[in-house]
């Protein structure tokens, strides 16, 4: 059996539009598209890779909630990435979880919030 750990991963919003430019915003250094399939989603991708990072408005019509322990990761190939992009979510206006720095060995990463809760973290494995 051969398979893949994750093709997409998704976080929630009450506020599409706010989401969406947050997004766009953050992601433009990194060659991001994003397209909207319906009008409850947008999703971005980078292009050669098949993994997407979606944001959606609940379908279930309940409030979007963020997940207690649930943490989106977004590799970076080099730590002067990781900062940048922790700096400029900052700018944006996401929430310091913690500073960018070495935790581990084989492992330099940050933690934000975006503008509503959810936890990204940006690292470097290696």
């Amino acid at each position: 059996m051969k398979g893949k750990i994750a093709k997409y991963v998704t976080v929630g919003t009450n506020d599409l539009a706010r989401a969406k430019a947050f997004y766009d915003a953050l992601f433009e250094d990194l060659g991001v598209t994003s397209f909207g399939p319906n009008d409850r989603s947008f999703f971005w991708t980078i292009p050669g890779d098949d993994t997407n990072f979606a944001v959606f408005v609940p379908y279930d019509g309940e409030e979007a909630t963020i997940g207690n322990g649930s943490m989106v990761g977004i590799t970076l190939e080099t730590t002067e990435d990781v900062d940048a992009l922790y700096k400029k979510a900052i700018e944006l206006g996401a929430q310091d979880e913690g500073e960018p720095g070495q935790r581990v060995p084989t492992f330099y990463g940050c933690y934000v919030r975006d503008p509503d809760g959810n936890k990204l973290t940006f690292c470097k494995f290696g």
